[in-house]
């Protein structure tokens, strides 16, 4: 056990930790910026951009995260890290623009009417009115792809970014007892899982939450 996790092998691992939370954090922000305006081009605009914006995101929805993994690694000139990013960005914005977009749907139409009759225009009722109440509804998925994105962070060993598995990968490769390796695993296994846990409290709290909102409030005559 001390040969496993010594002082510079932890140490070693956290800096993995500390990329993949970095990759994880930089993506989710990426793609929901760029997720936001691919969903509303979907879903409002009908032309062009519209169907351009439909087949981004159909082709990253059907295609597998690794392939464009290693498609940008190897293909587009930049450092790893940043390859890292840009790979899990482009696929998770995809994936972020439908659930701006169901969110986007769960909204009466009627609330445009209701905007336009008080004055406002289409881009001031999106965003004062439409775009607010679509992000409420939609944190839960937004907490639920967090936690997919953590996890896919583990495809990018397989291109040597030195994320939390590619740094224990690397480790395994000092031990020769099966014993060390499964320990090591165990160990890695158990830190995805604190981090996924409790994100995953904090969407099941929030369901909650969003249920006993929903729930009629019964007044006594």
């Amino acid at each position: 056990m001390s040969s496993i996790f010594s002082r510079d092998n932890v140490l070693f691992l956290l800096a993995g930790m500390r990329t993949t939370i970095v990759i994880a954090a930089s993506t989710i922000l990426i793609s929901l910026f760029f997720g936001t305006i691919l969903g509303l081009v979907r879903n409002y605009d009908h032309g062009i951009l519209g169907k351009l914006s439909a087949v981004y995101i159909e082709t990253f929805r059907n295609t597998p995260l690794i392939l464009w993994i290693l498609a940008i690694r190897f293909l587009v000139p930049i450092p790893a890290f940043y390859s890292g990013i840009l790979s899990m960005s482009v696929f998770t914005t995809a994936i972020m623009a439908e659930v701006v977009r169901g969110g986007l749907n769960s909204i009466n139409k009627g609330q445009f009417e209701a905007a336009y009759s008080q004055g406002f225009g289409f881009f001031q009722t999106l965003r004062f009115i439409i775009i607010p109440q679509c992000f409420k509804n939609i944190v839960p998925s937004l907490l639920s792809q967090m936690i997919t994105t953590v996890k896919d962070t583990s495809f990018l060993w397989a291109v040597a970014i030195e994320e939390f598995t590619g740094k224990g990968m690397i480790l395994m490769g000092r031990f020769a007892s099966s014993t060390q390796v499964f320990i090591l695993f165990a160990f890695m296994a158990g830190m995805y899982f604190i981090i996924n846990f409790t994100l995953s409290s904090i969407v099941r709290r929030q369901n909650t939450k969003g249920q006993n909102l929903k729930k009629p409030v019964l007044v006594e005559a």
